[in-house]
């Protein structure tokens, strides 16, 4: 079994940044892609940034810019630095990755950290 376990959220005030971090174990093969999507109370979830096992990128246009994703493949781990933020970046964070298991390809998502950005 994958898990994967989220930290670096928190109150930080419009303008600031935050580097979200989302580290990957378990029985694990191989990573394909990872990404961060975001949801705020009554909202639906949206995908804020992704990263192929390649390198390749592509974001949310309201983040591009501001928000960068990368990840470390020997440390398993996704990171999103989040620069120049505003109220509106105020979500739940959650990571996730298609991980290549004995059991096959799941997508496999992270608990969820709170980010909140004050105007």
């Amino acid at each position: 079994q994958v898990q994967l376990v989220e930290s670096g959220g928190g109150l930080v005030q419009a303008g600031g940044s935050l580097r979200l971090s989302c580290a990957a174990s378990g029985s694990i093969s191989s990573i394909n892609a990872m990404g961060w999507y975001r949801q705020a109370p009554g909202k639906q979830r949206e995908l804020v940034a992704r990263i192929t096992s390649g390198g390749n990128t592509n974001y949310l246009d309201s983040v591009k810019g501001r928000f960068t994703i990368s990840r470390d493949n020997a440390k398993n781990t996704v990171y999103l630095q989040m620069n120049s933020l505003k109220p509106e970046d105020t979500a739940v964070y959650y990571c996730n990755a298609d991980v290549l298991s004995t059991y096959g390809m799941t997508r496999t998502w992270g608990q969820g950290t709170q980010v909140t950005v004050s105007s």
